[in-house]
Order: C-alpha cells, then sequence, then structure tokens
C-alpha cells in the first residue's frame, strides 16, 4: 500500500475500529500524522499543530485498533499504552509483528 493510498484509507475510515489494517497502511498514516502536525506547528503555530492531532486522534486510533486486529489481537490492548514505556514497547512490537495470513475473528485477511 502507497502512502497517498493509507492515508485516503484511513481518512475514510476516519472512526471504523472494525475490520484489519496492513502494517504498510497503518506506518504510512503513522507517519501521515506526525508530518501533518509538525508542519501545522512551523508553519502556523502550536495551536494548529494541536488542532490537527485533534482531529486525527479518531482516526489514528481507529488505525491502531486495525493493526492489532491483523495481528488477531484486540483492540482494547491499545489501553496499554497507559503503562508508562513498557506499554509503548509492547504496542510498537505488536505493530510491526508480521500479520496473521489466515482468516481470523476480525476478517478476513487483506489483500
Amino acid at each position: 500500500m502507497t502512502f497517498s493510498e493509507s492515508v485516503e484509507v484511513c481518512l475514510t475510515k476516519y472512526a471504523d475500529f472494525t475490520g484489519r489494517a496492513r502494517r504498510s497502511e497503518y506506518w504510512w498514516f503513522a507517519l501521515f500524522s506526525s508530518l501533518a502536525s509538525l508542519l501545522a506547528s512551523w508553519f502556523v503555530g502550536d495551536a494548529a499543530s494541536w488542532i490537527v492531532s485533534l482531529a486525527l486522534l479518531i482516526p489514528q486510533l481507529a488505525a491502531g485498533v486495525r493493526r492489532l486486529h491483523d495481528t488477531n489481537r484486540s483492540g482494547a490492548y491499545l489501553f496499554f499504552i497507559l503503562i508508562p514505556i513498557v506499554g509503548a514497547i509492547l504496542l510498537i512490537v505488536w505493530f510491526v509483528t508480521e500479520r496473521d495470513r489466515t482468516d481470523n475473528y476480525y476478517g478476513p485477511a487483506p489483500v
């Protein structure tokens, strides 16, 4: 999946917490979100960066949940981010983990 395709898919599925997302979809959208916030901060100011970050929060959470579904984990594991340091490390490991190549409880394997 290309950068533009993943951004389009994630913004189209703005608050869709069902289904599965491939690694490329998740990581390209994470890059887009970071760049959008950084560019807003540079060119407009910190307030704009906060607005962009808040506007992209729901799609980021939805993409994270769909990515966890792709590794055959519940989206509730996203709450591990609340555990200092260890939670973030666990989530990063799960986000880079190879997907479950078969159909699972969360849907068919993405093509």
